[in-house]
Order: structure tokens, then C-alpha cells, then sequence
């Protein structure tokens, strides 16, 4: 079942890249207490979400940041090297927006946003969204209809229904 705004964020554990290498994240202690914006891309360095996706959260990083966002991260079903190669690309690291592997797709299940496009190659993807989380709970929920597209999902559509 796909999760919908009330609902509570599902327990999952997220990686991204320390010091020392791969760290676990568990989105739940992300989230706790805190206001922050998650949106997920089907895949790192794919042409939508290389270029405009991300950049429309850089973009838009301090908009959010006047409305209370403590944090904005973006998940792609992607391994730790990766994210954080994409991170550094795209400018999101060093803008301060937290970049972090789903690579078992188990966050992007449990939100119901997993989809499967052979042809292109894309197995065990997340669909593309963004959402403002407080405290756990999704208070808005904006979602793409086709994989291809960035525009309820992008960061000036989401900070518009802040």
C-alpha cells in the first residue's frame, strides 16, 4: 500500500557514505522530533533526476529553510559510491542536502513507491516524490504520475504547498 499523508514514516535503514566509509541511517532518528523534506529519485545520474530534480532542492534549500525545514534529503535506490559521487556532481552535498542510499529498496517498499522498468533497465526503482515529514508523519505528499517528469515533485512545487 502506497503510504499517504497521516501516516507515519515506515522503519527502514538508509546508508550514506562517512569518513570510514558506508554508515546505516535509520530514517526514523532523522526524522524525530524535526521538521524535513525527503524526495526520492529512481536512480542517480538519470537525466531528470540529474537535471532538474536535485537542482530544483538546491534551489530552493533556503525557501525551506524560512519555513522551519530542518533538513532536506534526497533517497535514491542506489549504492553508497554512487550517492555520494552524485552528491558531489550535482553540488546537493556541498548545498547541504542530505544524499542517501536505499540499495535494498527496503524504504522505497515499505512506502509502496517501488516500481520495475525492464527495458530501460531499471529494477526495484522508487517512483519520483517529495514529501514534508514533522516529526514522522507525512504532512504532504506530492508524487509524479510518469517517471520522466519532475514537476509536482520539484522542489518549487513542494515548497509552494509548505
Amino acid at each position: 500500500m502506497t503510504i499517504s499523508v497521516g501516516d507515519a514514516l515506515p522503519a527502514a535503514t538508509l546508508v550514506k557514505m562517512g569518513e570510514a566509509g558506508p554508515e546505516a541511517v535509520e530514517i526514523a532518528d532523522l526524522v524525530k522530533g524535526r521538521k524535513v523534506v525527503v524526495f526520492a529519485v529512481p536512480g542517480a545520474f538519470t537525466p531528470t533526476c540529474h537535471s532538474a530534480h536535485v537542482p530544483s532542492f538546491i534551489r530552493t534549500k533556503d525557501g525551506f529553510a524560512e519555513k522551519g525545514v530542518d533538513e532536506i534529503i534526497c533517497i535514491s535506490v542506489n549504492d553508497p559510491f554512487v550517492v555520494k559521487a552524485w552528491g558531489e556532481a550535482t553540488g546537493a552535498s556541498e548545498a547541504g542536502i542530505t544524499m542517501l542510499g536505499d540499495a535494498q529498496s527496503a524504504f522505497t517498499k515499505a512506502m509502496g513507491m517501488d516500481f520495475d522498468a525492464p527495458p530501460a533497465g531499471l529494477i526495484a526503482r522508487s517512483k519520483r516524490y517529495a514529501m514534508l515529514v514533522e516529526d514522522g508523519i507525512v504532512k504532504v505528499l506530492q508524487q509524479e504520475e510518469a517517471p520522466g517528469v519532475c514537476e509536482v515533485s520539484g522542489g518549487e512545487a513542494l515548497l509552494a504547498s509548505v
